[in-house]
């Protein structure tokens, strides 16, 4: 399928109100694609509809919390009632957390889970029936480059990408035949809000949401199973690791992609007090 094979879908995105979600929403909308957007700021998810609208398409809003499995049904059925179907589901919505794995707490670690891995989840068997019914639909999911190689000191975040890395493997293969694609998406370090407190080196610089969101099309638009954001680095940190875990491990201290905290203070998430 190509890019403009999208044209007069329709698609739900997650955590939309910001980075990568924000990108991957305008990402589509240029391609001609209607959009649910789905977060859990109202006015930032506005402002982005708004740009969604001028671009062409139909951009409905819904407000609600992943970790709310009501609102995030509530979601999904308004969604379909105002489109009728739903042609891509971008699990994108996630939180993230700098701790060294000793620091961390049980309370903090439930509470990555219960965003970034059940949250997803719950996207996911909100729509998957619809899916499956239709005989069609592309489920999204952002994970991370975390998700392929665990970078200090993010060990909880690192544990929630890894099991939703392995889900959607598993999910993948078990729709074969159904007409439903599972699409994973590991971007490295990426601009956005979260980790706007972390510094990265030139050599190893934050991504752009939009090279992400630009990445998503694409691997849409091309049933591609896996995207990787940057390729080249990320693929060679995974075969490196593949090699030996203690060159993957040289490759993170050498090249320093733990970044370093530049004293502005991160994104506050109830839950995860520092």
């Amino acid at each position: 399928m190509k890019k403009q094979q999208l044209r007069g879908q329709n698609a739900a995105v997650t955590g939309a109100s910001s980075g990568i979600g924000r990108a991957t929403a305008l990402a589509l909308a240029g391609q001609g694609v209607n959009l649910a957007l789905i977060a859990r700021n109202r006015e930032r998810l506005e402002a982005v509809a708004e740009e969604a609208r001028a671009l062409g398409v139909r951009a409905e809003v819904f407000v609600a919390d992943t970790t709310d499995e009501a609102a995030v049904k509530a979601a999904v059925e308004g969604a379909l009632e105002r489109f009728g179907r739903l042609d891509i589901f971008h699990c994108n919505a996630g939180i993230y957390l700098r701790c060294p794995a000793r620091d961390l707490t049980m309370e903090q670690i439930r509470h990555m889970f219960e965003t970034n891995f059940y949250g997803t989840l719950r996207c996911t068997y909100a729509v998957l029936p619809h899916f499956i019914r239709q005989g069609r639909g592309t489920l999204v999911v952002t994970v991370s480059m975390d998700g392929k190689k665990g970078v200090p000191p993010d060990a909880a975040y690192v544990a929630t990408k890894f099991a939703l890395n392995g889900f959607m493997q598993v999910l993948r293969q078990e729709l074969r035949g159904t007409g439903v694609r599972v699409v994973t998406v590991f971007p490295s370090r990426t601009d956005t809000p979260q980790i706007e407190f972390v510094d990265c080196p030139a050599v190893t610089a934050k991504v752009s949401p939009q090279r992400v969101a630009e990445a998503i099309v694409r691997a849409v638009a091309g049933r591609k199973k896996e995207v990787m954001v940057p390729a080249g680095a990320c693929r060679l940190l995974v075969w490196a690791d593949a090699v030996s875990p203690s060159l993957g491990d040289w490759m993170i201290r050498a090249f320093r992609l733990d970044g370093r905290e530049n004293g502005k203070p991160p994104v506050e998430e109830k839950g995860l007090n520092r």
